[in-house]
């Protein structure tokens, strides 16, 4: 698979992107007809590597790790959330890789695998000698998850569709998207820096300081 300097922007069938960390390189990738995004985490001093969501193309998602010597060890796959566009891949990344599954207790029986490790709000995921916050986000579904990495000069959040540029994922009703908007306001926007950088399930990058003066019009238009 060709790769691309990292500018936060993908294509569908297109390169993927990279960008290099000081202990942590982010590959992302477009997959699937919905645009999904797919991020391949790889602890540098290790090799041992992290897929959050094997949404598609599971072969395409092969490809991303590679098939040299020095592939990356890919040994979990983070799952964001129960709906089907986000794990349509993982039973044969599974299979591939013989990994690790990990997501939130509330969405995990909706996923076409047995979940290894479940995590809550509050909780860390590491790999190599990297280490991931768990925040949980209830209201896109029960048991979304976002991933926050803090060991770089700014922080790295991992969205699924809880957040994206211009506002939080879809809500079914009311009452769901009050819990979202709460959860992404305290927990995300209360708690990391403007120079966040958010990678969200679908779509192009943005940072925390882009939206965080829109949130007040986003609770107020209700999505």
């Amino acid at each position: 698979m060709d790769v691309i300097p990292y500018t936060g922007h993908t294509d569908p069938g297109g390169p993927a992107a990279r960008r290099d960390l000081d202990a942590l390189s982010i590959t992302k990738v477009s997959v699937g007809p919905m645009d999904n995004n797919a991020y391949l985490l790889v602890c540098r001093a290790t090799n041992e590597a992290l897929l959050i969501d094997a949404a598609n193309e599971p072969d395409r998602l092969a490809d991303l790790v590679g098939a040299a010597d020095d592939r990356p060890d890919l040994r979990h796959v983070v799952t964001t959330h129960q709906h089907w566009d986000h794990w349509q891949a993982l039973g044969a990344v599974t299979g591939m890789f013989e990994t690790r599954t990990i997501a939130h207790p509330l969405d995990a029986p909706e996923l076409p695998v047995p979940v290894d490790e479940l995590v809550e709000h509050g909780d860390t995921v590491r790999f190599g000698e990297i280490e991931l916050d768990v925040v949980h986000l209830r209201g896109h579904t029960p048991g979304s998850i976002a991933l926050v990495y803090r060991g770089d000069e700014r922080p790295h959040v991992f969205t699924g569709d809880s957040l994206f540029p211009g506002g939080v994922g879809k809500t079914s009703t009311p009452e769901n998207f009050t819990s979202l908007i709460d959860d992404v306001e305290q927990r995300i926007f209360g708690e990391l820096p403007d120079e966040t950088w958010v990678y969200p399930g679908h779509g192009d990058d943005t940072t925390l300081g882009v939206d965080r003066g829109n949130l007040p019009e986003w609770r107020a238009r209700g999505w």
